[in-house]
């Protein structure tokens, strides 16, 4: 199996939507934070990852279809050289609302996972996106990550979503067929902010 689709957009911008919608498009697993959770033999490989030590990324990835979240999206580039033929999704938000959603979500579960997972997440953002996670930095550290997404992707690998989109972008771009069923609108705010409150989140692995 290889990776037919790679997504490069960050956290909260619908991850975990399309990582369902995929797996129903795909008819196999997307790869995204929960994945690390259920998998945490992969958390040692991240890291290195992290410190720039690559994987074979078709060997590590070998049981997935598309990929999705952190933190396979902070190594998109190194994926779309391994994956020539991938569609490379640019899952996008209005960048203020993405930190609000940020804020009182996935950043308020860095202290709560196990040692290991943390820091690796934490290297990970210093290396690719930034750290500590202060509102002008990360606000600023999105709109580099977009600006340099848009101008390093080969438009005709890139596809730019929104979670409004829904299906008809990725089916056409995939070449399959647009689903009866409604697109999964999943993992709201709301969702995860109960999950924390319940102290299950890491556990479902749902925060992004």
């Amino acid at each position: 199996m290889r990776l037919r689709l790679i997504g490069a957009g960050l956290g909260r911008t619908g991850t975990t939507s399309l990582k369902v919608a995929l797996e129903r498009l795909l008819g196999a697993p997307c790869h995204h934070m929960m994945e690390v959770f259920a998998h945490p033999e992969q958390v040692p490989v991240w890291h290195a990852a992290a410190r720039g030590e690559m994987p074979d990324w078709k060997a590590f990835l070998a049981g997935y279809a598309a990929s999705v979240d952190w933190p396979s999206a902070a190594f998109w580039p190194e994926l779309a050289g391994a994956f020539p033929d991938a569609v490379i999704l640019l899952s996008v938000r209005d960048p203020e609302s993405w930190w609000k959603s940020a804020s009182e979500t996935i950043f308020q579960t860095l202290p709560l996972g196990p040692p290991a997972w943390r820091a690796m997440v934490e290297d990970l953002m210093r290396a690719r996106f930034t750290f500590p996670l202060d509102r002008d930095a990360c606000i600023a550290a999105y709109r580099r990550w977009y600006e340099d997404a848009r101008a390093r992707i080969p438009r005709e690998r890139l596809l730019e979503w929104r979670a409004s989109d829904g299906w008809a972008p990725l089916c056409k771009a995939l070449g399959v067929a647009v689903p009866e069923e409604p697109f999964p609108h999943t993992n709201t705010t709301e969702d995860v902010q109960a999950m924390i409150r319940a102290g299950d989140l890491l556990a479902k692995g749902a925060g992004h």
